[in-house]
């Protein structure tokens, strides 16, 4: 997951890069749970983030609050997903967040 930004990522990114890269393996966080953890920024500033610095962090560990993969790539998000022994719900659409969430702790 990468976007077009070729600049270096600011203090904000930085944080939510190391947030993203401390969520383990078969658990996620939602961009709103990132940004309601660091107490700063907004699940859409999240998002913001991860499009354009999240390829060297396990990006895949977030989704939107009910679960969903992001909109583009949603295959590939679930293939991770699962690869990673992540719950999903019995239709393999989305995480089953009650399983699956992690609070960062």
């Amino acid at each position: 997951m990468t976007g077009p930004l070729n600049r270096e990522p600011s203090a904000y990114a930085e944080r939510v890069l190391a947030v993203v890269a401390q969520i383990p393996r078969g658990k996620v966080m939602s961009y709103g749970d990132i940004a309601e953890f660091m107490a700063e920024g907004s699940a859409r500033a999240v998002g913001s983030v991860l499009f354009g610095w999240g390829a060297d962090v396990p990006w895949q560990r977030v989704v939107m609050a009910n679960g969903e993969p992001k909109p583009h790539g949603r295959d590939e998000h679930l293939a991770r997903l699962r690869g990673e022994g992540t719950p999903l719900t019995p239709d393999d659409s989305r995480v089953e967040m009650r399983a699956a969430r992690w609070d960062g702790r």
